[in-house]
């Protein structure tokens, strides 16, 4: 496969077209960075934004992602292209993040690009990521790196990917070449990115139909000579179960992998989790949780932090999940978006986990910015009413800077803080990023 060239930096007028108007949008909602006592947050605390490789490089052609999107039939959409074309244009994502007061910036490193063939492993793009980590740490940004945020290379999905029984030896072994090229700038690395989130899914959503999903991963099967293609955030029923024990060995042999390269670079994982609420007598929520979060919880008992990924509240009746009570405003993903979620699942998992928490993905899917603008600070409320109770929470990572790439559903979803042209890929901040800014840079509501 052909990879895309290295990453060159724009010019000084490119990168000033990317980021118009971002200057002075801050400089008109500026705020005095005094903070105010009863509303402060910890002294250290890391405010950042997240993107991940995939749905903002472009052009991922070695990974499993690729091969559905182009394959017949998909559930994708559409394809995804050159997406926001953030393998070229990462130097002015990272002049957004600092313009806007930000400290962190999280972001994926792609397996396929590193290790396109099984055993090849690319030192041009170990050199590309590197640049990356650089140019946070030239800015003053911490960069939380996740190793794997979903896609894998193809091969290793036609090898069955985490059904197989190799699967946590061959992502032990990229983790090992990757921090031995890069650990040394992180701040925080995440090994994998919501491994729960099929088990999850399968409470929020009705079983899945032997239907386009089936055929999709037959017809990439197909098209790579393999019996069996399986990736980590789309797959068959049959498979989710065998899945989650192969995931688990995987993070614990990359968490080692990386510790064994730098001792003291934190380490841990990124769990989905919604905020569950018992409905009516004989609800099975306590199952839910046992199911879906219980052996991961487990398994970060030995991290140094778990990152945790919150978007919704999800009510849990005596037969599984139902509906939200009356009166409950749903968003546009169909679901309730109640930004109290955060504080409470934050509370929940340190409760069950005892690690130091980084919300490391919160947000909100609209068109409508002036709902975001609303969201982040109530989102916010709550989650400093959850450190003033005393659970330790190092950070709050905005999902996600950019409107992105979203898996399946396309381009249409909008989460970012700030909208991207589909066609120059200019970059335009919403009035949502400079709430999130002036928050940070006052480190206080």
């Amino acid at each position: 496969m052909t990879r895309p060239p290295l990453a060159v930096p724009p010019p000084a007028p490119s990168r000033r077209l990317v980021i118009a108007g971002l200057a002075a949008g801050l400089a008109a909602d500026a705020v005095s960075a005094a903070p105010r006592a009863e509303r402060t947050f910890p002294p250290d605390f890391l405010w950042g934004a997240a993107t991940s490789g995939h749905q903002t490089e472009g052009n991922n052609v070695a990974s499993d992602m690729w091969l559905l999107e182009q394959i017949a039939p998909t559930i994708f959409v559409e394809p995804s292209r050159d997406a926001c074309n953030g393998f070229e244009l990462w130097p002015a994502d990272l002049e957004l993040v600092r313009d806007l007061g930000l400290g962190a910036y999280r972001f994926s490193l792609e397996w396929a690009r590193i290790e396109p063939e099984r055993g090849q492993f690319s030192v041009a793009m170990l050199d590309h990521y590197r640049r990356i980590i650089e140019g946070c740490r030239a800015r003053g940004l911490v960069p939380i790196v996740t190793f794997n945020h979903f896609t894998t290379p193809r091969w290793f999905a036609a090898a069955g990917g985490w059904t197989d029984a190799q699967a946590p030896d061959l992502f032990a072994r990229f983790c090992d070449r990757a921090a031995r090229a890069l650990a040394d700038g992180i701040g925080y690395a995440t090994t994998l990115n919501e491994p729960d989130l099929l088990p999850l899914l399968n409470w929020r959503l009705p079983p899945s139909p032997h239907g386009t999903l089936r055929d999709m991963l037959a017809a990439a099967a197909r098209a790579c000579g393999t019996p069996h293609f399986c990736v980590a955030n789309m797959a068959n029923d049959e498979d989710i179960a065998a899945m989650t024990p192969l995931m688990i060995a995987g993070h614990k042999a990359g968490r080692a992998a990386i510790k064994a390269v730098r001792a003291s670079l934190p380490v841990g994982v990124s769990l989905a989790a919604q905020d569950d609420v018992a409905v009516g007598p004989g609800s099975i929520r306590d199952r839910k949780r046992a199911e879906v979060y219980a052996p991961w919880f487990e398994a970060a008992r030995d991290d140094d932090f778990v990152g945790v990924q919150n978007y919704e509240r999800m009510y849990i009746g005596a037969h599984g999940t139902t509906a939200a009570p009356p009166g409950i405003r749903l968003g546009h993903s169909g679901q309730d978006n109640d930004p109290a979620s955060l504080g409470c699942v934050v509370r929940y998992v340190h409760e069950q986990v005892g690690r130091p928490i980084i919300v490391t993905e919160n947000g909100l899917n609209t068109p409508h910015d002036a709902e975001r603008v609303a969201y982040i600070p109530a989102a916010l409320a709550g989650l400093h009413a959850t450190i003033a109770d005393g659970v330790p929470v190092l950070g709050y990572v905005h999902w996600s800077l950019l409107d992105n790439f979203e898996w399946s559903a396309g381009y249409a979803p909008q989460f970012g803080l700030v909208a991207v042209d589909r066609a120059s890929f200019r970059r335009t901040p919403k009035p949502s990023a400079r709430v999130l800014a002036e928050i940070a840079r006052a480190n206080a509501l």
